[in-house]
């Protein structure tokens, strides 16, 4: 039950920042991203199972390769942007999140384009 060793560390960092930030703000925002941290890392650990099913469902629909990738490294930048924008907003920095997630966005998209333009090269064979 991984959830419940998640869901601790959080109750427990947020029960200390909700304490130290009436002394000290700065080490409650620090509790604050460190304990994030740990969370992700905790939950890229699990993501190896992850990846390895979906390669084995990739390679049994005979999915090129770097669809695959593409796809992965698409679901990365989204959980990463998404992670960095939490932190920040955290820290109260609402427009340097903001600009994370537009970050992420233009990424995605420039990383999705050459599925986008192997799916219009589809529609358009097909097409009479």
């Amino acid at each position: 039950m991984e959830i419940l060793q998640i869901a601790g560390v959080g109750l427990i960092a947020t029960i200390l920042a909700v304490i130290l930030k009436q002394y000290r703000e700065e080490i409650a925002i620090q509790i604050s991203i460190v304990t994030g941290l740990i969370i992700f890392l905790f939950v890229v650990t699990k993501l190896d199972y992850v990846i390895k099913v979906l390669s084995s469902l990739a390679e049994k629909v005979d999915m090129d390769f770097i669809y695959f990738s593409t796809i992965l490294k698409i679901i990365g930048i989204a959980y990463i942007a998404e992670f960095a924008a939490q932190v920040s907003r955290d820290a109260g920095e609402n427009a340097i999140a903001s600009k994370i997630e537009l970050g992420g966005k233009v990424l995605i998209m420039v990383i999705s384009m050459p599925i986008l333009l192997s799916l219009l090269d589809l529609i358009i064979r097909i097409m009479p």
